[in-house]
């Protein structure tokens, strides 16, 4: 795969994991400018290795899920959850605070949520709104 990256560059999928982030965030970096892709002969983006190697030399500040501030998250402990097919409503009491999230059933298995559970809602939105008449 390291000729394949010197050659032809990564895929958006590989590089994205290879620097630790999301393919959409790779995405919005090339819009912004931070990113430069070239495209293969089918026009798909492929990452060059020089900028993989750039952008996984970024200092750990800068790394997937070290950005967020202390209001965004919300430490408590998990009220419930009601897990339905494939998806799950999890609450979390966070002192005065009742978070509520949609999440997959295999992300409550695999975080051993359920209630009692010390647990950390992150909320990361650009906005939400909440209005009652």
């Amino acid at each position: 795969m390291l000729r394949q990256m010197q050659d032809e560059g990564l895929s958006l999928g590989d590089a994205a994991r290879a620097i630790g982030v999301s393919a959409d965030t790779l995405r919005r970096w090339e819009r912004a400018g931070k990113l430069y892709t070239e495209r293969d002969a089918a026009n798909r983006r492929r990452v060059p290795a020089r900028e993989v190697e750039r952008l996984a030399r970024r200092p750990a500040r800068h790394k997937a899920g070290d950005s967020l501030s202390a209001r965004n998250r919300f430490p408590g402990v998990v009220r419930s959850v009601e897990a339905d097919g494939v998806m799950a409503l999890v609450e979390i009491q966070a002192g005065p605070h009742l978070v509520t999230a949609a999440v997959t059933r295999d992300a409550v298995d695999e975080l051993g949520l359920a209630e009692g559970v010390p647990a950390v809602a992150t909320v990361k939105a650009t906005s939400v709104m909440v209005d009652r008449a």
